[in-house]
């Protein structure tokens, strides 16, 4: 009783202290992905620059560090990006195409304050 009383106390003072601080207000940035596009044919090994649409990008950013990611059939492989930690507002990366499977169903996810997906491309071998 005496412990779940002490952990009660402390949660209740740790509301009170972050309920102290000042709030800044922060915008989700959804940049839509322009590159690669529906019809992109990217080989294995190539290098691209993964691009996207920073123009309305708000002036507090939740989240400004960047994460590519690859898809395949709405499947991403968070576990190895493409590229990471870069300034969400360079608008582009360059990422080297991994040794993966042809297919037809591939999408580029940009990670930041939110993921946004490319249209569907293909990769080759």
């Amino acid at each position: 009783m005496i412990r779940s009383l002490s952990v009660f106390s402390f949660l209740v003072a740790l509301f009170a202290v972050a309920s102290a601080l000042p709030l800044v207000l922060r915008d989700v940035f959804v940049p839509p992905v322009t590159y690669p596009h529906a019809g992109t044919v990217w080989k294995v090994g190539q290098h691209h620059n993964v691009t996207w649409d920073t123009s309305n990008a708000p002036v507090n950013i939740t989240n400004k560090l960047g994460r590519v990611v690859l898809a395949k059939g709405g499947v991403l492989d968070y576990e190895h990006p493409l590229a990471k930690d870069f300034d969400i507002l360079l608008g582009r990366i360059e990422v080297k195409v991994p040794d993966v499977k042809p297919g037809h169903d591939y999408t580029i996810v940009l990670f930041g304050d939110s993921g946004n997906d490319s249209h569907e491309f293909t990769i080759t071998k």
